[in-house]
């Protein structure tokens, strides 16, 4: 019996996936479901490049605003929701389309989801939030680069509680996070077919940096100062992803507007570059031309999800 057939277009911040699948989605009776670690948090709009409203009545939205940000979220929590919404969709006779830049979402998804079946040891957490909160994520992060390069870079320093837990999981198996067993693809439930958009990198810094710089014309520091105010620690999961934790020293008025508009471009470009490694790496996805025509991108997404 064939998988049913689900359209993915992933691929780095900023890259226009998001006006893609939502035109994919109202051209092939889709609905889009989001891949976005970030966008599952309730009020976080602006720096999370959420669909707006008007976008939202073009085609179905799932997974957005299904987290207050002050809760924990992790891919466990995200992979029964997401592949509820997927089988609901199919069984509505329309088509799945993903849409997101978190590639672990993705490969749980598509492949299962396996954290090396390892104990967590607090011991091991504690010695590294120790070192966190003495020299910083970024020092927590260098030990996990010199350890397992290929984790460090799919992780954002940001990301603490994951940079420990490859950690955590390197020193008791006495192997690298990134080498633990995954499912082959053949024992995912559903047939992907994946594309990206494919820009020059200079290019696509530049659209980085108008998206830093319009998140802030748009009201970005009023969000994260409504969010402080409403109880929400600094310290929250949620407050570290790109674009909240960058205007806390701003709001606390220990920087400038514009420094923060370059921290938060120079950040954002960083994660951009962990994205493409880990998307470069999956062999099945089809990178298209970012710069082509909207209607012969999805001339060519048509005819691949027609294709056996």
């Amino acid at each position: 019996m064939s998988k049913p057939r689900v359209l993915g277009l992933v691929g780095p911040t900023a890259s226009g996936k998001s006006a893609l699948a939502l035109l994919a989605a109202q051209a092939l009776e889709g609905e889009i479901v989001c891949m976005d670690a970030m966008q599952v948090y309730r009020g976080m709009d602006i720096g999370t490049a959420k669909p707006t409203a008007r976008e939202r009545a073009l085609a179905p939205h799932h997974l957005l605003d299904v987290a207050d940000p002050d809760q924990p979220f992790s891919v466990a929590d995200y992979l029964p929701l997401a592949r509820a919404a997927i089988n609901g969709i199919l069984a509505r006779g329309r088509l799945p389309v993903l849409c997101g830049g978190t590639g672990l979402y993705l490969r749980a998804l598509s492949r299962g989801l396996s954290l090396g079946g390892t104990r967590a040891d607090p011991m091991i957490r504690a010695r590294y939030q120790r070192l966190a909160d003495s020299r910083g994520n970024e020092a927590v992060h260098a030990v996990l680069m010199e350890r397992d390069p290929d984790t460090a870079a799919r992780l954002h320093p940001n990301n603490l509680r994951r940079v420990i837990r490859a950690l955590e999981v390197q020193e008791l198996t006495g192997r690298p996070f990134s080498e633990q067993t995954m499912p082959s693809d053949a024992d995912g439930p559903y047939d992907m077919r994946l594309f990206a958009l494919d820009w020059p990198r200079e290019q696509i810094y530049q659209r980085i940096d108008r998206r830093a710089g319009r998140m802030l014309e748009e009201g970005l520091a009023e969000e994260v100062r409504s969010l402080l105010k409403g109880g929400l620690s600094p310290d929250a999961q949620s407050m570290q992803g790109l674009g909240y934790k960058e205007l806390v020293p701003y709001l606390e008025g220990r920087v400038t507007r514009e420094q923060t508009v370059e921290l938060l471009s120079r950040r954002t470009r960083n994660y951009a570059k962990r994205q493409l490694t880990w998307f470069r790496a999956d062999a099945r996805i089809r990178w298209l031309a970012g710069g082509a025509q909207p209607r012969d991108l999805l001339d060519i997404i048509k005819k691949e999800m027609e294709a056996e």
